[in-house]
């Protein structure tokens, strides 16, 4: 039985939305892709870099996962500073599991903790502005590193 849906979200582009109530704890997807390093993400999306939009995740060890190919509806999953899922890695796999009961019709969000060069730049805090609306927003996507 499927238990999400990607569709146009009100947040950024497309989101994800629970289409039954999710517990706590739930683990609602695995972030999907295929798992290369950094070096060779960073020549695939030389491009992409100047938007912003890419779907990688990366991983501890250094490797990222790329949802752009293999991937699934988790690379649809928006950012929040209010996030009501986080992001589990076990290995080289990364879940997505609710932090909170997640009601059906809710878009799921994940606090993206986004680490990228020269970070203090007007361009790059611009590019990677945060549009939650939450009331606690912190006004962008980059992790505090």
């Amino acid at each position: 039985m499927r238990r999400v849906v990607v569709k146009k979200s009100l947040v950024h582009g497309r989101g994800v939305f629970a289409l039954a109530p999710l517990k706590t704890g739930e683990r609602v997807l695995e972030y999907k892709g295929e798992v290369l390093n950094w070096a060779k993400a960073s020549r695939r999306y030389r491009h992409a870099a100047e938007s912003g939009h890419t779907f990688l995740f990366g991983l501890s060890d250094g490797r990222v996962i790329d949802g752009g190919r293999g991937g699934n509806s988790s690379r649809w999953l928006n950012h929040a500073c209010d996030a009501n899922c986080e992001a589990i890695e076990v290995g080289d796999r990364v879940f997505i599991e609710a932090t909170r009961k997640i009601a059906a019709g809710e878009e799921l969000f994940i606090a993206y903790q986004l680490d990228v060069e020269d970070r203090d730049t007007a361009e790059i805090r611009a590019l990677y502005a945060c549009r939650c609306g939450a009331q606690s927003c912190s006004g962008t996507m980059l992790g505090a590193g």
